[in-house]
């Protein structure tokens, strides 16, 4: 921290007071509190004391935790005025990324599940997919130590043997193109002996699959195609007969001028149809 005047104590639980408090997720206070419970609290919290009373300027999460386990004194470093800005933006986060290299370097020397039992992980498998892992090219997964090769294209990667893997990385390295799409096409052309045989639900049975798919789709549609159609010719032999009958009653003096007299809308929609009729025949 960026003062000269900072010690380290332990002070009782009772006179902390936070300045700002915050909330934050379920899963990341379960994360916190695994880890407390498990290895200890790491990183003290910043306090400025004012009389008796010790106010936190960074920890507030952690005392919350630390509250809940009923730790009775928490380590704490003094600073000497109320700046919430310089602890804070110190907080520098891990990503996802870089979250999954650190426990791939802490397997190296503690069990699965020691570590799950510290960061509060459920299933560690699927937070770390180390099977992915196992499968790729120790150069493919530089790359994506690096952070220059996505998560989601190293795992299309393992769709295919190292050996093509490689091969797929250097033209990506040669176009300058990292994107998924680019590696989905490069796996779709592979052939049949560079492809992996333990991997399930393959790019190239999806594609087979949407292939299949769309040709049921295709079949769907001519058959409503040839239904509506067989409706529609149907229709116009329908109207094409009524049209026969309607030009009889309206060309008979007494029906029409009955129909004018007693039923004018009824006449009205009839003379309408014989017009459309009439309108179709001289297109």
């Amino acid at each position: 921290l960026e003062s000269a005047n900072v010690k380290g104590v332990d002070v009782p639980i009772t006179k902390l007071i936070p300045v700002r408090k915050r909330t934050v997720s379920k899963k990341n206070h379960t994360k916190l509190l695994a880890n407390i419970k498990t290895v200890g609290l790491i990183e003290p919290l910043c306090v400025c004391q004012e009389n008796e009373q010790y106010f936190i300027l960074d920890g507030f999460l952690r005392y919350q935790v630390m509250q809940e386990l009923g730790i009775e004194t928490v380590p704490c470093l003094v600073l000497d005025s109320r700046d919430l800005y310089t602890p804070n933006r110190q907080v520098n986060h891990l990503s996802s990324k870089e979250e999954a290299r650190m426990l791939r370097k802490a397997l190296e020397n503690l069990d699965e599940i020691t570590i799950a039992s510290a960061f509060g992980i459920r299933s560690f498998k699927s937070r770390m997919n180390t099977s992915i892992y196992k499968e790729l090219h120790p150069e493919v997964l530089a790359e994506l130590e690096k952070g220059t090769l996505l998560q989601s294209v190293a795992k299309e990667l393992t769709y295919v043997t190292p050996k093509r893997q490689l091969e797929i990385l250097k033209l990506m390295q040669g176009s300058g193109d990292w994107s998924l799409p680019f590696a989905k096409a490069q796996i779709l052309t592979t052939q049949t002996d560079n492809r992996s045989k333990k991997r399930r639900n393959t790019p190239w049975q999806r594609s087979l699959n949407s292939k299949e798919d769309l040709t049921k789709k295709l079949t769907e549609v001519e058959k409503h195609y040839d239904f509506y159609s067989s409706l529609y010719r149907q229709y116009v032999a329908d109207l094409l007969k009524l049209v026969f009958y309607i030009r009889q009653i309206i060309n008979h003096p007494e029906l029409k001028n009955y129909l004018t007299s007693h039923y004018p809308d009824d006449l009205h929609f009839l003379e309408s149809i014989l017009v459309e009729n009439d309108s179709k025949i001289s297109d």
